[in-house]
């Protein structure tokens, strides 16, 4: 690559406004505008793939929809119903609060879609709860909450998986589907692992929860408990599209909290609202910036030169995805995730298209890679939300995560080496990938 040519520069321009502070999505639409300046190319260019790219996809919609869905769900007491139903039925177990830790993220994980949402909503409530007492020491459990805010985005819903969507053209749906077995396998080993560990270390066992009080748990939390299968049910159905049903979710969390439970004042409404306008304005800059950049990573053939150089490698299928996997666990320890599928994931899809790789696998697996390095040490952002939230030091955080990292590149590695863990489920719905 020419050092001085318009593209490299570009690429020190972008790198070095991010450094300096600037949002990642503001550096990328300002280095496009040098780069189209330098090539002498119409800079209005740059506001035309703006407005083409996020008007133009009625996904995108489907981001602040669930985003608002999760921080409904946060601020009312729907959070509290869920992990007393799942303490009613797991908590008797070997790490019992541990394990109810991975039972309420598999549970909000159908109904959010973000790994952040579930950290600092029930996983702020499951940290007082494992720490209350000095049951469980504050590390361990601020590395619980973060590893098993992962699941979020891999079960469905997940805003991951609607954004590499609309850069890949797969199927949402299908994506959904096939986030559903490696889901539930890493939760599974999660759980394992827990039991091992509290066996070892004696932590506490909850008192079992009398039958006789199950029926009345399981009715005040059963609203609840019935948002995933309204979400996804409006999905595979065919009465919803994901956008439609992201859409319902929000207004389904809003009646629940507000005319069901009573549990939300406007004042926290409102805190809600605009907490999820920032996010939602947060990943819309970075959507913006993406597919600004994107034209000239096309412009300058980027795609098709990688593939080009990749195929000469002479890789097998199973070889490229281990080279995907390492390039982006990498790189989740240093790049946010949304700016990985934007402006990383689109480089690799022509070359794993060419290997005969189905885009659904291989976007389930790029997203587990992207959410593991939200838990990735140095830089890994759950570290920091986990810091803060249970203020512990990253270093106690950091050795309790290890061998819940380790389950979750073993479940990374079963994928990787059987597409068939991610396919099964979408076939059985009909795909025919």
């Amino acid at each position: 690559m020419n050092l001085a040519s318009p593209f490299s520069l570009t690429l020190c321009a972008i790198t070095g406004l991010a450094f300096l502070g600037l949002p990642v999505g503001h550096a990328m639409i300002a280095g496009t505008i040098f780069y189209l300046w330098m090539a002498g190319l119409d800079m209005g260019t740059a506001a035309e793939q703006f407005l083409n790219g996020m008007f133009s996809n009625y996904i995108i919609l489907a981001v602040p929809l669930f985003i608002l869905a999760a921080e409904l769900m946060n601020i009312g007491s729907m959070t509290q119903r869920l992990v007393v139903f799942c303490n009613a039925f797991v908590g008797r177990f070997h790490g019992g609060l541990a394990q109810v830790n991975v039972v309420q993220s598999v549970i909000f994980a159908g109904m959010s879609g973000s790994a952040i949402a579930d950290a600092a909503g029930p996983g702020k409530v499951m940290i007082s709860m494992m720490t209350t007492d000095n049951k469980y020491p504050t590390s361990y459990a601020a590395a619980v909450t973060a590893a098993t805010a992962v699941l979020g985005p891999i079960i469905p819903p997940s805003i991951p998986m609607i954004i590499y969507a609309l850069v890949s053209d797969a199927s949402i749906g299908y994506l959904f589907l096939a986030g559903v077995v490696p889901g539930l396998l890493m939760a599974l080993l999660m759980m394992i692992l827990i039991s091992f560990q509290s066996r070892r270390r004696n932590y506490p066992v909850e008192p079992p929860t009398p039958l006789r009080a199950l029926p009345g748990i399981t009715r005040r939390a059963f609203p609840v408990l019935m948002m995933p299968v309204v979400l996804l049910g409006g999905i595979y159905s065919g009465i919803t599209t994901p956008t439609e049903a992201a859409a319902v979710a929000a207004a389904y969390a809003l009646l629940i909290a507000t005319l069901l439970y009573r549990s939300v004042s406007w004042a926290e409404f409102y805190r809600s609202m605009l907490a999820s306008a920032r996010t939602s304005a947060s990943i819309g800059m970075l959507i913006a910036g993406a597919l600004v950049f994107n034209y000239v990573v096309t412009v300058e053939n980027i795609p098709q030169t990688i593939k080009a150089l990749l195929l000469g490698w002479d890789l097998s299928p199973i070889s490229f995805l281990l080279l995907v996997n390492g390039i982006l666990l990498l790189l989740g320890c240093l790049l946010e995730g949304t700016t990985i599928i934007l402006v990383i994931l689109p480089v690799f899809l022509p070359t794993a298209a060419a290997l005969g790789i189905d885009s659904v696998h291989f976007g389930v697996i790029c997203v587990v890679n992207i959410m593991l390095g939200l838990v990735t040490p140095p830089y890994g952002l759950l570290l920091f939300i986990m810091t803060r939230i249970a203020q512990v030091p990253l270093r106690a955080l950091v050795r309790d995560i290890l061998p819940f990292l380790f389950c979750a590149v073993l479940t990374l590695a079963l994928m990787t080496f059987s597409s068939d863990l991610v396919l099964w489920l979408p076939r059985v719905f009909g795909y025919a990938g």
